[in-house]
């Protein structure tokens, strides 16, 4: 390995918080709290060697403190164009025959809801938590008695945002991830 590769990998590991290096003491990882566990591919890494079901319910924690308010606030803020993306994301899911379908175009309602509530610091939260989160519905859709049991929770937060009833689609959201940390838990 070259020099250069070794240096730009620190630079790498650096960056995302793993390690620090100081003159005349030398390169040493960082404690855990240290690191930054929202760089996406740290996220990844970290979802890789953790324990999968402590990690399945931090992430849940993470959902459940940011998914109901973002679809109140897509009920409010959504536009022709990311309706539009909402809408055809649920015809997917109603749509979807397999395991497989279903988890793609269920991540894509998840991505479309945080699309739709115009912040533009929620929306590059979704695309940090895509691959973890796609992991965690696979998840969930083997773990349910069939792969789209969520459905009808999924077209209540559907329905509240087209109504555009914020405190319906919060609370629909809610109740959702109410379903999704139970088949985490059980």
């Amino acid at each position: 390995m070259s020099r250069t590769v070794l240096r730009e990998a620190l630079r790498t590991l650096t960056s995302k918080g793993l390690i620090e290096s100081r003159p005349r003491v030398g390169t040493r990882v960082r404690l855990r709290s240290a690191w930054n566990l929202l760089d996406a591919d740290l996220l990844d890494w970290y979802s890789r060697v953790a324990e999968p079901m402590a990690f399945a319910l931090k992430l849940q924690e993470m959902r459940e403190m940011i998914e109901p308010y973002a679809a109140s606030l897509a009920a409010h803020a959504y536009t022709d164009q990311t309706l539009g993306e909402l809408t055809a994301a649920h015809a997917s899911m109603v749509a979807a025959r397999n395991v497989d379908e279903w988890v793609r175009a269920d991540l894509q309602f998840h991505l479309s809801v945080l699309a739709a509530c115009s912040n533009e610091l929620l929306i590059p939260l979704g695309t940090l938590i895509e691959r973890t989160l796609e992991a965690q519905l696979r998840l969930n859709a083997k773990r349910a008695d069939v792969f789209n049991a969520s459905l009808a929770e999924h077209t209540a937060v559907f329905d509240a945002i087209c109504a555009r009833d914020a405190e319906a689609a919060r609370a629909a959201m809610a109740s959702l991830l109410g379903v999704t940390r139970g088949r985490i838990e059980g």
